[in-house]
């Protein structure tokens, strides 16, 4: 395995066993500042909680703003019965199929994490016009083992106390791994991996380049507005992860996109229509580098650049994405051969921009 590859498998794999659900992402936030320090000349942190990296090129513009983001889905506890089963809401999109009998870790309001697994009523019970109905939250439990509502407070969890499913990342065949929160770490490790190649050449990039670690993607795009208002990019390039439903049962036209196929960059989504002129230039280098690329057409989902493109008056923007399978769930699969192609793709396109009126129409 290359250098670069081995730096982003173990990046990922820091960043997937991080703590971070939406509005507590202190634990991933520190991660991923010892993880872009190297390679940037100045970093701060927003009001909001986005990291905010600098890397300086040869002038202050184009400002080409890259965002990623680092908050992961979750849970908050919404109700502790007498018996000390918890009730979980959610944060950002689960399919609650996905979620019955799998490990959680509740995180309590000393720091600690107490593991538990999600119940249901048991099938053996279940009347048969309850068997014919799809799960919901509603039918789901924690199980912390607890016997009583005192017992489950005495271990600091709490109504609000913030819970993730419990995955380990793991190694699989052929450069994939598998783990938790690749949405989007894996965003994440791609930007760290550009910053890394440009740290180095850092004469060939006209501008500045903004790599924004964002908070609060998956409840709205949040992070990425007020880091974009702050920021003021002349361009913007989300990097996230797009489905790829290269599975059993799913038809070639309804794949999206494919593992191991190489990055995709988007035409559309619910949230933007990507810059043609920004779109053509990641082509022109990916046939340059040779490296594969996808394309996304989706009538639903969105990313960072749905916000950023909207900020002031207007910030010509794309979306680069990782395909991942599974995505939403505590077993999600990358390809590390695409998160490398995306990661040398980036920094090339970034050398590329030279004008902040590039991609004006």
């Amino acid at each position: 395995m290359g250098e670069l590859k081995e730096f982003l498998k173990e990046s990922l794999k820091k960043m997937s066993e991080s703590f971070g659900i939406s509005g507590y992402e202190e634990e991933i936030r520190d991660t991923i500042i010892e993880l872009m320090k190297p390679y940037v000349d100045e970093i701060k942190t927003d009001a909001l909680g986005n990291v905010i990296g600098v890397l300086r090129g040869k002038s202050e513009r184009p400002r080409i703003m890259l965002a990623a983001h680092m908050d992961q889905i979750g849970f908050l506890v919404k109700y502790i019965d007498e018996k000390g089963f918890l009730y979980l809401t959610p944060v950002g999109g689960w399919d609650a199929r996905t979620l019955l009998n799998v490990r959680v870790k509740i995180y309590t309001k000393d720091g600690k994490f107490v593991r538990g697994v999600i119940g249901s009523k048991p099938p053996h019970i279940l009347k048969e016009e309850e068997k014919n109905k799809p799960i919901t939250f509603d039918d789901l439990f924690v199980d912390i083992g607890a016997k009583s509502k005192k017992d489950v407070e005495k271990l600091g969890i709490r109504i609000g106390s913030p819970a993730i499913l419990d995955f380990p990342f793991s190694e699989l065949e052929n450069d994939r791994v598998i783990g938790l929160a690749f949405d989007d770490r894996s965003g994440v490790a791609v930007m760290l991996g550009a910053l890394r190649i440009l740290s180095e050449k850092r004469e060939e990039i006209e501008g500045t380049v903004y790599a924004v670690a964002t908070v609060q993607e998956e409840v709205g795009l949040r992070g990425a507005r007020t880091s974009a208002f702050s920021v003021t990019p002349d361009v913007g390039i989300a990097i996230d992860v797009t489905i790829a439903a290269d599975v059993p049962g799913a038809p070639e036209k309804d794949m999206i996109s494919k593992l191991g196929g190489g990055p995709a960059i988007t035409i559309m989504d619910a949230s933007v229509i990507a810059n043609r002129k920004l779109n053509e230039l990641f082509e022109k280098v990916a046939k340059d580098l040779n490296i594969p690329l996808q394309y996304n057409v989706l009538a639903r989902g969105g990313t960072d650049a749905g916000a950023i493109h909207l900020t002031k008056e207007g910030v010509p923007s794309t979306t680069l994405s990782i395909p991942s399978r599974y995505i939403h769930s505590g077993v999600e699969v990358v390809d590390l051969n695409d998160i490398e192609n995306a990661s040398k793709l980036l920094a090339e396109v970034i050398k590329r921009i030279k004008s902040p009126d590039q991609f004006k129409p």
